[in-house]
């Protein structure tokens, strides 16, 4: 009971209580700190909160219902509550940009996916072969778009959102692959994500044939078969193929690497708070996972946030008391409640 207690308080404050706006006033209020805040460009940006409270004035007891506005995190939350297949996820993607770049606007990059589907149909006329659509769609993307792996900066953040992706066509294995099956979906086309170790693949999968494609070389089409000398690439012939490196993933797999991506590349640069909104929406999507948990609480830490990373710590040590680092997190503990240390060793999944 404890346990799903702490989770729930925690869920509650990764996707953020947002600004209470009163039912008959005009402006956002922050329910802690009672400070202004500018109003909401439309009423219809405020969603109702669960609780209806009851308020005493001199026309009797009334009902106040107060609004919140949502952040991209409760938008981000909102989206990823859902049936996996119904999942949007180029919007979910971009609101995870949308926490870096809160102006940015959604809805013309959703729109640009659509016209690159309708450039391709326009060069098909009435072609509707999946084989030809998808050659049609790998040069459209990769030769008259131009869109290419970033070879020479592949740990620039920028790779990891898609917003930035679509305007300098340069990307990452996962989100140029975003790309690719979120045009291929528009074009009815048989395509999953693959979360390749290492290297993330799309998977076209026509009645005759399965192909990967590597969207970070240029759409490159490989048999399944070949896996094994793209493993090779990646880890110098020092792991084997398995089945299950082949299985496709699910919209919520793929977002989960996205941020553990952001989290690597955050981490490497020390960049502890933004590594925590990282964490933070990988548990949005996995509320119970331990590591997440832990490293939340070590972020916390190093932040100096003390009562809140030995909440999470303490958690995790309850809920994994013989993991290989509860040591390691035992002392932390320790240090914590007497001089406030810090630990190291996290890291993010490539690609």
């Amino acid at each position: 009971m404890r346990r799903m207690e702490t989770v729930q308080r925690m869920r509650v404050r990764m996707v953020g209580s947002g600004w209470k706006l009163p039912h008959e006033g005009g402006s956002c209020f922050a329910p802690a700190r009672g400070r202004h805040r500018d109003p909401p460009d439309r009423l219809e940006q405020c969603t109702p909160v669960a609780a209806v409270g009851e308020t005493h004035s001199s026309e009797g007891w009334k009902k106040v219902v107060t609004l919140s506005v949502p952040s991209p995190r409760r938008r981000f939350a909102q989206e990823v509550d859902r049936p996996d297949d119904q999942v949007d996820l180029a919007r979910a993607a971009l609101l995870v940009a949308q926490e870096e770049y809160p102006q940015l606007p959604v809805e013309p990059y959703l729109s640009r996916l659509d016209a690159l589907a309708e450039e391709v149909k326009g060069r098909l006329s009435n072609e509707t072969a999946p084989l030809v659509v998808l050659q049609e769609l790998l040069d459209a993307l990769f030769h008259r778009n131009a869109f290419r792996g970033n070879r020479e900066a592949y740990y620039d953040p920028r790779n990891s959102f898609l917003n930035d992706v679509l305007d300098r066509k340069r990307g990452i294995p996962l989100t140029l692959g975003m790309v690719l099956l979120e045009v291929g979906w528009r074009l009815e086309l048989p395509m999953t994500g693959v979360n390749f170790p290492g290297h993330f693949l799309v998977r076209f999968e026509g009645e005759e044939v399965r192909l990967l494609v590597d969207p970070f070389d240029g759409g490159r089409v490989r048999f399944e078969d070949e896996a094994q000398d793209l493993l090779d690439r990646v880890y110098g012939g020092m792991v084997r193929v398995q089945p299950a490196f082949l299985r496709a993933a699910s919209r919520r797999d793929m977002l989960v690497r996205l941020l553990t991506n952001l989290k690597g590349v955050y981490l490497n640069a020390r960049d502890h708070r933004r590594a925590l909104a990282a964490v933070e929406r990988i548990l949005v999507i996995h509320p119970t996972s331990p590591s997440e948990i832990r490293d939340r609480g070590t972020l916390l830490a190093r932040m100096g946030r003390t009562e809140e990373a030995l909440e999470q710590l303490e958690w995790y040590l309850d809920y994994a008391p013989e993991a290989a680092d509860a040591g390691r997190i035992r002392t932390l503990v320790e240090e914590l409640r007497t001089t406030g240390g810090e630990s190291e060793g996290m890291g993010g999944r490539r690609g």
